[in-house]
This record gives C-alpha cells, sequence and structure tokens, in this order.
C-alpha cells in the first residue's frame, strides 16, 4: 500500500550549487573578508568565551530561554540540582504543549509542576491549549538579534526573526536558566543565497526539502546556516518559519535569515513592532562555504519514508492512495498555513477514503482563522479539528492504520514515529496535503485547478495574555508542587580508571533519539521518571535491550554514521547512563546528542577508521584501560576487543571544559563540586 519512489544521487549532484569553500585569507594568512555575516554579528555581540573561529568551543550569553512539558520536568529538576534560586535569563518562557492526553495523573501532575516551578523560579507560563511552543513565541516573545536557547530541536524556528535560536539538551538549557553561557563547537557558516522568486503553489516547505534533497540529514552537522539574497523578497514569513524550523532535519545548528521589512510587518501584526529592528548582513559578507538556490526552478517536493531527506517531485508519487493527511506541526501550523488550507477546501469535501486532521499552532491562530470564518471552511469540508498542541506530531494520537499511508506537513516521518510502526508516512507542504486529501492519492496542487486566492489577511490584533501567566516579582513563598511520578535525578559516580563491558548492541546509520528513546502516549509522560523510562530505550529496535543492560551490568552501544539525529531529548542519553551504559563507539554522532551524552558522563567515542566499525560485533567484551589518564593527556584512545583480541583506535575530541565533565561523571556531578 503505497509506493516508495527512492533516488540516489551522485556526490557531484549533491553539491550541486555550491560555490564557495573556506575563507579568503592572503599568503601572510590576513582575513580579506570586506564584510560581516548575520551570524557572526550576533554571535559577536553575545561571546562569552573563546574565540569565533569554526572548530573553536565556543560560550554564548542567551537573552531567552525555552522549555516545553517534555523536555521542562527534567531541566527544572536539574535547575534546582544546580542549587539554583532564581532563572537570571533575561526572559523564560515554559509550555505545556506536548504532553496534553491525560489518561492518568501523569501529565497532569508535570504541568502543576512545572507552573508552580515556573512561579518559584521566575519564568512565564504558557498553558495547556495556548499553542506549540515555537508558534507561540514567534508570535509572542523572538526578538530580532537575540540569542534563544531551547530543550527543544526545533528551537531554531525563531531563526526567521533575526535570532540565533538554538535547540539544546534540557541540563544545557538548566545552565543557560542560571546565567551560564552556552557553550559548543563554533559551526561553519554556511550561506544560502537566494534567487529568482517562488511560483505559483509552490512554498517555504518545497524550499526546504530541496536543501534537504541536496545536502542530507547530514549536510548541515557542525554548520549554521545562514539565507540571503534577491531572492528573499518572494519568501513570506511563512516560508521563513518552516524553513527554519526543518534546517533542523538538515543537522544544523541553527538557521537565521536578516530581520527586514517582512519581519516588521510580521512583528506589527502581533503588536510587538516596537521590537523590530533591522539586522542583516554586511554587503559582501563572507561564508566558510556557500550555496545558491534558484527559486524559480522549485517545484512541489515530498519527503517519502522514513527519512526527511528521501525526496522526490509529487508528481513522481502521483496516484498513491492515501489513507490519512494531517496539517499542524511548529513546522506548518500558522495562520498563513491554515488560511490557504481552507480556501482550497472551501465548498469541497475531502475524500470518502481520507481522514484529515488541521492543528492550529496556536490560540491566537484558532480564533484567527475563526474571525475570517476558515475554520468553518475546514469543519465543512470535512476536517478533524484537534487541540493547538503537537498531537500527532509527537506521537499524541492519530496513529495511522496498519500499513497505512498518511501525508503529513509535519517535519520527522522517522519509522514508527506516528505510533504505527509499519506506517509510510510522508512529509509535504499544506497545500499538498490538501490537494492528496480532496482526491485520495498523492496530488501536485498545480494538478487541482483550483485557482490560487488571495488570503483575508488579519490586521494588528495585540494578542491577548490571559493563557501566559507571568512570574511573580518574588517567587521564593511559592510551593513547588511534586507529582509521585516525578522522581529524583539519577547520577552516577566519577568516571573509572578502568572500563570494561560487552557491546550490548550494535546498530547501523542515522539511528534516530526516535530509535534509543521512542516517542508516544505511554512514554511521554514518563519523561520526569528515568526509571520508568528507561524501560523503553531502543524499544522499537530491541526490546530486550533494557533487561540485557541490566543483566550484564551495563557496557557499550555501537552506532554508524549521524548517530542520536532528530530530537533534543537528553532522555536519550539519561535512560541509557541510568541503565550502565559507558560509552558509545560510533562513526559519528549528532550534535545535541553528542553534548548529552558528555553532561551525563557516557563517552562519546568515534572511530578513527570506519572499517573498525566492521570489526565490532554485539556481544564483543571491550576494555579501556587507564581511561582518565588517556582521555586527560591525548584526544586518541585505546579500546581492546577482548573477544577479537583486536585494539581500536578511536577518537574523544573534548575540550578542555568537557574532559572535566567527563571524568566528574557528569555535568551535574561537577557543577556539584564546584559549588561544594
Amino acid at each position: 500500500m503505497g509506493k516508495v519512489v527512492t533516488k540516489r544521487h551522485s556526490s557531484a549532484e549533491r553539491e550541486l550549487g555550491v560555490w564557495l569553500e573556506t575563507t579568503a585569507k592572503d599568503r601572510r594568512g590576513r582575513d580579506l573578508r570586506v564584510g560581516m555575516n548575520l551570524t557572526r554579528k550576533i554571535l559577536s555581540e553575545h561571546l562569552v568565551v573563546g574565540k569565533l573561529e569554526a572548530g573553536c568551543e565556543i560560550g554564548l550569553r542567551i537573552d531567552q530561554v525555552l522549555t516545553q512539558d517534555s523536555a521542562g520536568p527534567m531541566a527544572y529538576l536539574q535547575f534546582e540540582a544546580m542549587g539554583m534560586d532564581r532563572i537570571a535569563a533575561k526572559l523564560s518562557v515554559t509550555y505545556a504543549d506536548h504532553n496534553l492526553l491525560q489518561e492518568d495523573f501523569k501529565n497532569a501532575d508535570d504541568h502543576l509542576y512545572l507552573q508552580t516551578a515556573a512561579a518559584r523560579y521566575g519564568s512565564h507560563y504558557s498553558r495547556p491549549g495556548n499553542g506549540i511552543c515555537h508558534q507561540v513565541h514567534r508570535e509572542r516573545f523572538g526578538v530580532p538579534g537575540q540569542t534563544l536557547l531551547g530543550s527543544d530541536s526545533h528551537t531554531p524556528t525563531c531563526g526567521a526573526l533575526g535570532m540565533i535560536a538554538i535547540g539544546a539538551g534540557g541540563l544545557d538549557v538548566a545552565v543557560a536558566m542560571g546565567g551560564g553561557p552556552f557553550h559548543f563547537v563554533m559551526p561553519r557558516v554556511v550561506g544560502v543565497r537566494a534567487m529568482g522568486r517562488l511560483q505559483p503553489w509552490v512554498t517555504g516547505k518545497d524550499v526546504v526539502l530541496e536543501l534537504l534533497r541536496r545536502m542530507t540529514v547530514r549536510g548541515g552537522v557542525g554548520k549554521i546556516v545562514e539565507y540571503f539574497g534577491p531572492g528573499l523578497a518572494s519568501l513570506s514569513m511563512r516560508d521563513r518559519f518552516t524553513i527554519a524550523n526543518m534546517g533542523t532535519e538538515l543537522g544544523c545548528t541553527a538557521s537565521v535569515f536578516p530581520s527586514d521589512e517582512e519581519t516588521r510587518e510580521f512583528l506589527t501584526r502581533h503588536g510587538r513592532g516596537s521590537e523590530w529592528a533591522q539586522i542583516e548582513a554586511d554587503a559582501e559578507a563572507d561564508y566558510d562555504e556557500g550555496v545558491e538556490i534558484d527559486l524559480d526552478s522549485i517545484e512541489p517536493l515530498i519527503a517519502q519514508p522514513h527519512s526527511p531527506d528521501n525526496i522526490t517531485s509529487v508528481r513522481a508519487l502521483a496516484g498513491t492512495r492515501v489513507q490519512q493527511v494531517c496539517i499542524g506541526s511548529c513546522t506548518n501550523s500558522s495562520f498563513d498555513d491554515l488560511a490557504r488550507a481552507a480556501l482550497m477546501l472551501r465548498g469541497r469535501s475531502v475524500h470518502q477514503s481520507v481522514s484529515m486532521s488541521v492543528t492550529p499552532g496556536s490560540r491566537r491562530v484558532l480564533q484567527d482563522i475563526s474571525l475570517r470564518g476558515y475554520l468553518t471552511d475546514l469543519i465543512g469540508a470535512g476536517c478533524r479539528i484537534l487541540e493547538s498542541a503537537c498531537g500527532p506530531c509527537a506521537g499524541m494520537g492519530l496513529a495511522p492504520a496498519t500499513k497505512g499511508v498518511s501525508v503529513r506537513s509535519f517535519n520527522r516521518n522517522f519509522e514508527g514515529r506516528s505510533g504505527t510502526q509499519d506506517a509510510l508516512v510522508y512529509l509535504a507542504s499544506p497545500e499538498t496535503c490538501v490537494a492528496t486529501a480532496l482526491r485520495g492519492e498523492i496530488t501536485d496542487p498545480r494538478d487541482l485547478g483550483i485557482p490560487l486566492m488571495a488570503i483575508d489577511e488579519v490586521g494588528e490584533v495585540p494578542d491577548k495574555d490571559n493563557m501566559i501567566i507571568p512570574p511573580p516579582v518574588d517567587g521564593s513563598s511559592v510551593e513547588v508542587i511534586r507529582g509521585p511520578n516525578i522522581r529524583p535525578l539519577p547520577r552516577r559516580g566519577r568516571l573509572e580508571p578502568r572500563l570494561q563491558g560487552g557491546v550490548l548492541l550494535k546498530v547501523g546509520d542515522n539511528i534516530t533519539t526516535d530509535h534509543i528513546l521512542p516517542l508516544g502516549v505511554r512514554i511521554l509522560p514518563l519523561r520526569s521518571n528515568v526509571p520508568a523510562i528507561s524501560e523503553f530505550t531502543f524499544y522499537n529496535v530491541d526490546k530486550d535491550f533494557p533487561n540485557r543492560a541490566r543483566e550484564k551490568g551495563g557496557g557499550f552501544v555501537v552506532g554508524g554514521l549521524n548517530y542520536g539525529q532528530g530530537s533534543s531529548r537528553e532522555h536519550a542519553a539519561l535512560a541509557p547512563m541510568y541503565l550502565g551504559i559507558k560509552a558509545v563507539l560510533v562513526k559519528s554522532v549528532a550534535r545535541i546528542h553528542r553534548a548529552n551524552l558528555i553532561n551525563f558522563g557516557i563517552l562519546p567515542l568515534v572511530f578513527d577508521s570506519a572499517t573498525d566499525y566492521e570489526n565490532v560485533n554485539q556481544g564483543d567484551v571491550l576494555l579501556l584501560e587507564d581511561i582518565r589518564e588517556q582521555i586527560s593527556q591525548r584526544a586518541t584512545v585505546q579500546v581492546r576487543n577482548l573477544t577479537r583480541t583486536q585494539t581500536i583506535l578511536v577518537s574523544l575530541d573534548l575540550s578542555e571544559r568537557e574532559k572535566q565533565i567527563v571524568l566528574a561523571g557528569g555535568l551535574l556531578n561537577l557543577t556539584g563540586s564546584r559549588n561544594a
């Protein structure tokens, strides 16, 4: 049911559009750049530690912090464990948007804990029903030129406003809440020069899918993607937010657009025009790498199962029968997204074989589509209107039928993420989703014959803040309420001088955090209970993993390229740590997951030679001797495979700060020792 077209691209095709490599310097090493890019402008104003040189660790002052009810409980538990008394960041917002299905007390308890902790420590609290964190944050709080750190991997969405917005693990966010800098390796800055203009029925979703086709889910690792060029004039804020949001799927640290007149109109529409500032790259700014994209040539695209970079044209899949269509998620749930869908559906009906859902990204979006009559169009066409929340994108409801085909305007289509392990999930623009829903099969919106109608815009309507609770000036008297599902933080001791154990699991390339610790109705409510959630570690890969880890007293995991891609969920490191995982040996590791592993005392070891991956199998016994000394003295570590009597070389390229963290057995241990 449903066909998958797999198109492989040569390295030359994937490099299509590359027009610049490395910074230009003369023979004496002097920088020949004639201007500064936007990324460096913002970073330089927030730099606390280090130099803005690609590959160097830097510390960044964070203006705003964001957390939500999936990662938030753990972030606050960590904030408390560090002995913090008040949030020091300029702005903190805590959202309830993931865990809104309340089948028992767990999610409700977490929300009560978050609301009281936010009041006690000094954070705004966005109540359940107010909307998805990234949609609400861009409407209410994002400010051009500022920095934002969020415990959600799609925090870079606000880069569309001219911010440096970065996703991170909850522990890093807890440090930033306390006023500490965010440490990370200075990325290479990729300049994407947009030329031409988008054609009718082509959207920002198709632009970012084109970039994923070229660059793949690994192409942005260790990079910030900055957009510029004359083509930006045809990109609405809706397009920019979608592109910045799905830059996360490229693996990049952040995506950033200039703050221009389009930005000012957006902020003005939300009653915040006074917060606008024009911020852009200098003329002839320099970039470490560059890509040119011709907007005129882009057509409606679609990501096939089971990866956001498995891209083909919509027309290549025309006729594929579909049972479910979903519009929503932090990627495409704005007023413009839903208004466009409503205009296409006006006077028409969703095909009888399709179940179609629509998720307004925020209470403001829901109000606006109601005010303009678009909600009536959606309901009249047969759409199921969901609560303003993450919902099915986070595996919280609307799982497809067995082997069902679902076309979604979301950002991820990893195997099993929808809640149905054998479902085939495709990613496309809202326009393609509607065309598909009307015909009951994958359809290019250009082939419907529907005229492209203008959206009835909503003018300036300042948001009411009755669903956002500001913190009291003094929260010292607020009681933080903890339900029975909220358990104390588990920790491990200092790194032992000798690590020995078995390889408990060997996996391949592009293992996601969904593979390591899945989403879903059963699992998400356990985020504040590490012993309970650890039972689901590698649940969809090897259900016996937790039992094996306990029986063997912990051990090692071996993986391929881009290990830990996807979500920022630190539980994908916390749960393995609780089960005794000492290190992972991989070909490469995703940025956020690497930081989370280090923060919880798990060594991220990278094979010096990719062929050594073939020489380690599940069940092999590994030994790392004098590991504390090896970490202190060099970046290359020797691993003895006692089963095969072989020695393998792995890299452990740590900054001095990171060395101290892993030697202490994790960041909380290190912080505790300093505060003692």
